[in-house]
């Protein structure tokens, strides 16, 4: 029996009485965490703004400068270099807390938005994406530092849905807002804009984060020196992963060998940052980082090409398009909701089997909008119910995660989890981009402008989604394996 089992005995060497330990108490709207949970909360806000705007205004962009076959590579350079950022962004918050982490990554978020939205051409734009997601990298993973720090355990489901909730407002104005800038203004404008708006949350935040988050975990400890290896090991898994991405845009015989050395680069870089047996799905932890990889990927790779499929394959206009994702914020805010409820908490693996298998079917569903018989709304209804389950899916592994992670480990952690997120984002973008340039997409292009009939390449976007709804059925599979198995005192 541990320390923390034995009983406390009295001076007669009796057992003292043991009072019940107190109920839960606060929110994460009381006076201790309200500042906190305002200002982290809004600069998911803005990242959502961010994240919605753009995919409404990324085919006219990449239209505009002559980059449509680039399209794929646009969405992941963003997550290629994020995984640096992740990486740096876990070892700089143990190291000394989440806060320096934050505002750098803010800094940069800011700074790739005026580069893509001043860029001549489509690899400046993608140049700024690249900035963008070093920005994000380091951000993300601060902030899920600064939760397992300033939050109790009960409050971090709610904390969480709070995050997914933060969506829905930006879902809904978001997309009618970039299409009707992009419209009337210019596309530019969708990204000149939204750096106004990182000094809010920033002047929200930080107080709070100062007071509640800032800092080592043990301040009486030696300052731990910088993880050398895992930072090379980092730019070794953005660069591959960006190599792998370059590859499969250029559909040539002269790509194998960036695309090999990118592979050569990704398997040790992943081994290393990775906790052991996440690529086979142990259980526990490697499957909570293996399922957060697959959900996103999937979910990801699929969703970046719906605007594009609409505008050149339906005819619909740029803001309907972005428009017909609008549902999914609301829903993807009610999956996370659901997931935040106490009674959920003994379903936690079903409730998460059920959210991958309606994100593979919701996948599996969007292509049949290529039929001109199918009535367009009907992308809007299915990716409703795939966004219930991301919103179930998401959450439930970030409170996984902090319920598995021991404090000094959050960092780490963290950005596993994010690294597996991100690289999966661009090795599955890779994958659906390649097949999209190769069975002629980046002809389809031209069709934002002109009649879609004329350069209809429906197989093209057949080819991501089909692929991308089998990748997410397996995370179906990988949800039966988020606990531990009991250990035998055998």
């Amino acid at each position: 029996m541990s320390a923390l089992e034995s009983p406390d005995l009295g001076t007669a060497g009796n057992p003292a009485p043991v009072d019940d330990p107190p109920a839960p108490r606060g929110t994460v709207l009381d006076a201790a965490h309200r500042a906190l949970s305002i200002g982290i909360v809004s600069v998911v806000l803005l990242i959502a703004f961010e994240a919605t705007a753009v995919g409404t205004a990324m085919p006219v962009a990449a239209r505009e400068l002559d980059g449509v076959h680039l399209y794929a590579f646009a969405f992941s350079a963003y997550f290629t270099t994020s995984l640096f950022g992740m990486v740096l962004a876990g070892q700089w918050s143990d190291r000394s807390g989440p806060l320096a982490s934050l505002t750098s990554g803010m800094t940069a978020f800011a700074a790739g938005l005026l580069l893509s939205g001043t860029a001549g051409n489509m690899w400046q734009f993608i140049l700024g994406r690249a900035v963008q997601g070093l920005g994000g990298g380091l951000v993300i993973v601060a902030l899920y530092v600064i939760v397992s720090r300033a939050y109790e355990e009960h409050l971090r489901p709610a904390i969480m849905a709070a995050f997914a909730a933060s969506w829905v407002v930006p879902s809904v104005v978001g997309p009618l807002a970039a299409g009707t800038i992009t419209e009337h203004l210019g596309w530019r404008w969708v990204f000149l804009g939204i750096p106004m708006l990182v000094v809010f949350p920033l002047a929200l935040a930080l107080p709070a984060i100062r007071r509640t988050a800032s800092g080592p975990t043990d301040p009486d400890a030696p300052l731990a020196p910088w993880d050398r290896r895992r930072i090379v090991l980092a730019l070794a898994i953005s660069a591959g992963a960006g190599l792998l991405q370059y590859a499969g845009q250029e559909l040539r015989w002269l790509a194998l060998l960036p695309a090999a050395l990118g592979a050569a680069l990704l398997v040790p870089a992943i081994r290393g940052l990775l906790p052991r047996g996440t690529v086979r799905a142990a259980r526990g932890l490697p499957s909570v980082i293996l399922l957060r990889g697959i959900s996103a990927g999937s979910f990801i790779a699929a969703e970046s090409f719906i605007p594009l499929m609409l505008v050149t394959q339906r005819g619909v206009s740029v803001t309907m398009a972005g428009f017909s994702l609008a549902l999914g914020g609301l829903t993807w805010a009610l999956g996370s909701w659901v997931q935040s409820r106490p009674w959920t908490e003994p379903y936690r693996e079903r409730l998460v089997v059920l959210g991958m298998v309606l994100v593979a079917l919701g996948i599996g569903a969007v292509p049949s909008v290529l039929i001109t018989a199918v009535p367009v709304w009907v992308v809007a209804v299915v990716w409703a119910f795939s966004c219930f389950g991301m919103g179930v899916v998401i959450s439930s592994t970030s409170v996984l995660l902090m319920k598995l992670s021991p404090p000094e480990e959050a960092g780490a952690n963290s950005a596993a989890l994010q690294i597996s997120d991100g690289l999966s984002n661009v090795l599955l973008l890779a994958v659906g981009g390649a097949a999209f340039a190769a069975l002629g997409g980046g002809a389809a292009g031209h069709a934002v402008t002109a009649d879609a009939a004329q350069s209809s390449h429906p197989a093209a976007f057949a080819a991501v989604f089909l692929p991308m709804a089998g990748v997410a059925a397996v995370g179906a599979w990988v949800a039966t394996r988020l606990h531990a198995e009991p250990r035998s005192d055998r």
